[in-house]
C-alpha cells in the first residue's frame, strides 16, 4: 500500500462549504489555533451547542474554549480610594455643570486640578444649587460645597459672585479653575477676577510648573505666562481622572452669604424658532428618515415639541428635507442633548454623525437594526401611531399646566 498521502477533493470542497450537511462532520475537534503570524485565530462556526429547539446557542460556560469552570459575572473593578485627611491647600474649581451634570469640559477641569493639588492638596467643586450628578468620586473631587438658594437660579452672576467671594474667604484656595466657556464659566470667571482685582489666565490649554500656556491672537498663536491664581481654563486641558476615586466629603460656609439686591434680573429663557438653530448648535433634534411615510404628521410632532427637525441621508435623497438638515458623516455633525430619531434605520455614517448626543431616542418597527442598539429608550411601533400619540400627550400635558396656572 503507497504511502503517499492524496487528497480529497470533494473532502476539501465540503470542509470549505458550511452550508453542505456533512460540513460539521468534516470539521476538527479544534475550534482554535495559531496562524502563520503568531495570532491565535479561533473558529466562530464551530464554538456553541444546539438547542432543545434547533437553534444554535453560544456558548458562554468556557467549556469550548479550555475553561474547566463556568464564568461568573464580570466583576467591577473598585478603584483606589485617594483620601486627604487635612490638606495643606485647597484647588478651588467652579463647573459649569450644564443640566445639572458634569460636562466633557468639567472633567477636563477637574482633571487639571487634580494635577495641581497633587498629594497633599484637596479639590473643592463648587457647585450652584441643586444638581444630578452622582459621580464626583470618580471625577476627582475631593471636596463638595454647594451653594443652595433661590437666588442662583437662573442667569445670577451678581449673586454667583458673591457667594465665591465667600468662599474664597473662608478656604483661600491656591487656585480658582473655571471652564472657559459660553455656558457660564467664562463670564463668571471675568466677573470674579474683577471682584478680587486678579489678572486671570483665559482659554489655558497647557500648565507646565509654574507656566500655564493659552491661546491666544484668534487661536493662532500661544501665551506663556506665569501661573496666576486664577485660570479659565480649554476644553482638553487635560485628561479626565481614570484612575482613582475620591471621597467628596460635604463642606459648608461657616457663615451666611450676604444678600443684596441685584442690578440684573433674569426675565427667562427667550422664545427661537426650532427651525432658525443651525443643526450643530441644537439641543433638541427631531429626526425623521426612510420609515416615516407621513411627512406632515412629522412636521407637525416637531412643532409641538419645539424641536429642530433632522433627516437621514435617505430621507434628504428622496426630496422629504432640504439637504441643511442631513444628519452624520456626510452631512452635519450634531451635539445635541436629547436626538430623536423616527423611522431611521441606522446606517453608520448617521451614528457616527450622532455619536456626541446625549440621549438618543430611536422610533422604529425594526426592533433589531443598529439605531436601536445605539438608542438609550426604544418605541417599537409604527411611526403614525407614535408621532400622533405624541402630540396628544404633549398638548394633554400642556394644558394640564394651564389648568394649574388658572
Amino acid at each position: 500500500m503507497s504511502d503517499i498521502i492524496r487528497r480529497d477533493p470533494r473532502a476539501e470542497w465540503i470542509a470549505r462549504n458550511r452550508l453542505h450537511p456533512l460540513h460539521a462532520a468534516m470539521q476538527p475537534l479544534q475550534h482554535s489555533w495559531m496562524g502563520p503570524n503568531g495570532v491565535i485565530r479561533k473558529n466562530v462556526h464551530g464554538v456553541g451547542f444546539i438547542g432543545p429547539n434547533g437553534i444554535k446557542r453560544i456558548d458562554r460556560s468556557g467549556a469550548q474554549q479550555g475553561g474547566a469552570t463556568k464564568r461568573t459575572a464580570a466583576v467591577e473593578v473598585q478603584l483606589p480610594l485617594h483620601q486627604v485627611p487635612s490638606p495643606a491647600f485647597y484647588i478651588n474649581v467652579v463647573p459649569d455643570m450644564v443640566g445639572g451634570r458634569l460636562s466633557s469640559h468639567d472633567r477636563d477641569l477637574l482633571g487639571l486640578a487634580r494635577q495641581l493639588a497633587g498629594s497633599d492638596g484637596a479639590v473643592l467643586a463648587v457647585v450652584f444649587g441643586e444638581h444630578k450628578e452622582s459621580a464626583f468620586a470618580t471625577a476627582g473631587v475631593d471636596r463638595l460645597l454647594v451653594l443652595e438658594g433661590h437666588e442662583f437660579d437662573g442667569y445670577s452672576p451678581e449673586q454667583r459672585v458673591q457667594g465665591l467671594r465667600a468662599v474664597d474667604q473662608q478656604f483661600n484656595p491656591r487656585h480658582w479653575l473655571l471652564p472657559d466657556s459660553r455656558s457660564g464659566g467664562g463670564e463668571l470667571g471675568r466677573r470674579f477676577a474683577a471682584s478680587l482685582k486678579e489678572r486671570p489666565a483665559t482659554r489655558v490649554w497647557q500648565i507646565k510648573g509654574e507656566e500655564c500656556i493659552g491661546r491666544a491672537g484668534a487661536g493662532q498663536q500661544d501665551l506663556a505666562r506665569p501661573l496666576p491664581r486664577l485660570i479659565l481654563a480649554a476644553a482638553e486641558c487635560a485628561d479626565p481622572v481614570s484612575d482613582t476615586r475620591h471621597e467628596v466629603l460635604p463642606v459648608a460656609l461657616s457663615t451666611a452669604l450676604a444678600r443684596s439686591l441685584p442690578r440684573i434680573e433674569d426675565l427667562g429663557a427667550v422664545a427661537v424658532d426650532p427651525a432658525a438653530i443651525p443643526m450643530a448648535e441644537a439641543e433638541f433634534i427631531f429626526s425623521g428618515g426612510n420609515g416615516v411615510k407621513d411627512w406632515a404628521l412629522f412636521h407637525q410632532t416637531a412643532a409641538a415639541l419645539g424641536a429642530t427637525e433632522g433627516a437621514s441621508r435617505v430621507a434628504v435623497d428622496d426630496g422629504f428635507m432640504a439637504r441643511d438638515r442631513q444628519v452624520g458623516a456626510s452631512g452635519t455633525w450634531v451635539t445635541a442633548r436629547v436626538y430623536v430619531a423616527v423611522g431611521i434605520s441606522g446606517a453608520i455614517q448617521h451614528l457616527q454623525g450622532i455619536g456626541a448626543c446625549d440621549k438618543v431616542v430611536a422610533i422604529n418597527l425594526d426592533p433589531g437594526c443598529d439605531m436601536i442598539k445605539r438608542a438609550d429608550l426604544s418605541v417599537i411601533g409604527e411611526s403614525a401611531a407614535i408621532l400622533q400619540a405624541l402630540i396628544d400627550a404633549v398638548q394633554t400635558y400642556r394644558s394640564g399646566a394651564k389648568r394649574d396656572a388658572a
